[in-house]
């Protein structure tokens, strides 16, 4: 292995044909008897156990480790019987790892203190010299190295570490892992106990699973039988709605240049569809250094329309010239406008040419009640709108009148939405394309500006994209992107959805649909979604910069959601949001008694009236029972 040596303590280790450095003197004790130093004080038991390594070598027929361990309060341990490692080499083939009963040429190999040949010693206190014989290693060996040290009765099991990898050796990353699976340590998944860190101390977690799951199968002379890439394209297959497993960009962050195996096809593509497809013919490209990832276009098509569009809407305005047969003349209007950045200079397109050749299919707005940076519901009368195309290629939608402008919305500033959907790329189903929302600034009664469009969004851009990867929509043509900020639009305060009873607003019913009571809503089965089986305290997954809930505002979610579908009531807004999952009597009744609201009433100008609901006082994060104590807010490094 051309790096043999992964030390951060300053130390260089020659490692080319058996030959070593010396390490640091150790740790020095106080002057003893004739000016000898004292040895410093050690321990025989740890219920953790920590590894500094100092320096390895690869040789012929063996590895040498020589490394430090100390417990959990950072004093030296004494008497380790322990330590077990490992080698997976890379081939042609890309990474294996033979079991010792292989029939063919051994790859890599692994070693023991049992192993003939082996030896443990302790030179120092707490320091120690682990001799790993493997048939098969050379000082040239280049791929992976994994060393776990301890267990038994008395010294704790060490993590695994992967103490020095070749370069580029794998294309996904602990990071793409982490995005859904945030702590994979600390899941219920399989084998986490073998989550591997590097010497540095921070998650590796394929290289560690690539030391048995490599890109060779047990059968060829790999060590397990599916193969980390396998596990990887098989097992997301159907990992949730509107996930596309052939967006290679989710968990591939850079380009694929090196493919070692066409299996790396088959294993999600028929091996007798092959040549039929033309896959055999794309796969020779591979290896002219080609992306890998761009042969699935299915995805790219539609982030390419993302990546160069976007859409500008007008703050809605008066237009007393409009006439309609069932209501007073005038009405309410917004315009949307559509631009394409491809080219050096943008250019506005023209959506009724769009729409009449088929290439959009939905160009249509609202206009919203607006209060404390909220949308607080919907006066403009569904279906009454008409269409007027400009000539500079916008259009504009428009409402004959604002249902409830004097009574409901009377102290409301007024916002318009608008969505524009490009058609569907594919003949795959779902539902349809590509859509762009926009929000206009804010305007009075009167239409002169209040303010620009503001929403606290607790959430990342890629919070949604990060599982929702087809770049396709949910239902009505709302969005994944800006973490589901498009979904805002019919998903709000005062937008009184039921959501398959299962939780009203947008953050509870996120809430829900991924680990409460909604989580089985949309599976006809009533099978719990993929999230619901991740671990649901990992708010980290959306809440990357965490959540702050002394800044919630201070303002009531409409909850028929809460209420079996019957309108009228209202809920104060933390409670809804720990209510979608924390939904049992005894929490909500721990709610109720510090000022929790659930289906209250709902009153008149309910949006501009303050709650009772105190949950921050104890919840908010680093209070004593802050939800930080509780929920994971922070990815493992």
């Amino acid at each position: 292995m051309k790096d043999v040596n992964k030390r951060y303590l300053a130390l260089i280790v020659a490692g080319a044909m058996g030959l070593s450095a010396c390490g640091s003197d150790g740790k020095d004790g106080s002057d003893g008897e004739d000016g000898k130093p004292t040895p410093p004080p050690t321990v025989e038991a740890s219920s953790v156990t920590n590894v500094e390594m100092i320096a390895h070598t690869l040789e012929e027929g063996l590895v040498r480790f020589e490394f430090e361990i100390t417990d959990e309060e950072g004093q030296l341990i004494s008497g380790l019987v322990k330590a077990n490692a490992e080698v997976a080499e890379l081939t042609e083939k890309g990474i294996g790892r033979s079991r010792d009963d292989f029939e063919g040429t051994i790859l890599g190999g692994s070693a023991s203190e049992a192993t003939e040949g082996a030896s443990l010693t302790e030179v120092e206190p707490g320091r120690y010299e682990f001799v790993a014989p493997m048939a098969s290693v050379n000082a040239g060996t280049e791929g992976l190295i994994r060393l776990v040290v301890g267990g038994g009765d008395n010294i704790a099991k060490s993590r695994y570490i992967v103490v020095a990898k070749s370069d580029d050796i794998h294309t996904t990353s602990t990071a793409t892992c982490h995005a859904c699976h945030t702590d994979y340590a600390a899941s219920s998944l399989k084998h986490p106990s073998y989550t591997a860190i590097n010497p540095e101390g921070k998650t590796d977690l394929v290289a560690g699973c690539m030391t048995c799951h490599g890109n060779i199968a047990r059968d060829d002379g790999g060590y397990a039988r599916n193969t980390l890439q396998k596990i990887g394209h098989i097992n997301h297959q159907e990992f949730e709605k509107d996930f596309a497993p052939s967006n290679c960009y989710t968990c591939h962050e850079k380009p694929i240049t090196r493919v070692y195996s066409m299996q790396t096809c088959t294993d999600c593509h028929d091996a007798a569809d092959v040549g039929t497809r033309g896959l055999a013919t794309q796969f020779n490209a591979f290896n002219e250094g080609e992306d890998a990832r761009l042969f699935h276009k299915q995805v790219t098509a539609r982030a390419e329309l993302r990546d160069t569009h976007y859409t500008r809407t007008l703050a809605p305005y008066i237009n007393d010239g409009l006439e309609w047969e069932e209501y007073p003349n005038g009405g309410w209007c917004t315009d949307v406008a559509l631009f394409n950045t491809a080219a050096e200079s943008e250019v506005q397109l023209n959506i009724a040419a769009l729409y009449s050749d088929g290439t959009l299919t939905y160009a249509g707005a609202y206009v919203h009640g607006y209060q404390n940076d909220s949308l607080v519901g919907r006066p403009s009368p569904r279906g009454s709108e008409q269409y007027i195309e400009n000539i500079d290629g916008s259009r504009s939608i428009c409402y004959p009148h604002l249902d409830g402008l004097e009574t409901d919305y009377r102290l409301a500033g007024l916002t318009a939405s608008t969505r524009v959907t490009f058609k569907q790329q594919d003949e795959d189903g779902g539902y349809d394309g590509v859509s762009f929302t926009s929000y206009s600034d804010v305007v009075d009664h009167a239409g002169l500006k209040i303010q620009a469009f503001e929403r606290r969004h607790s959430v990342t851009a890629d919070s949604c994209t990060t599982c929702h990867t087809n770049e396709t929509n949910y239902h009505k043509n709302g969005s994944y992107n800006e973490g589901g900020k498009d979904c805002v639009a019919c998903h709000n305060n005062g937008q009184d959805r039921s959501a398959k009873n299962s939780a009203p607003g947008f953050g509870p019913m996120v809430h829900s649909m991924h680990w409460g009571v909604g989580n089985t809503a949309t599976s006809p089965e009533g099978e719990a979604n993929s999230a619901a089986k991740l671990n649901a305290e990992n708010c980290v997954s959306c809440h990357a910069e965490g959540i702050d809930l002394d800044v919630i505002p201070n303002q009531y979610i409409l909850s028929k959601a809460y209420n079996g579908g019957a309108s009228g009531v209202m809920t104060s807004p933390i409670t809804a949001n720990c209510f979608a999952c924390h939904n049992d009597d005894s929490a909500k009744n721990h709610m109720l008694q510090q000022g929790g609201e659930i289906n209250v009433e709902k009153l008149e100008d309910w949006y501009t009236l303050p709650t009772s609901e105190s949950c921050a006082t104890c919840h908010a994060e680093g209070k004593s029972y802050g939800i930080d104590k509780f929920h994971v807010f922070e990815r493992a490094l």
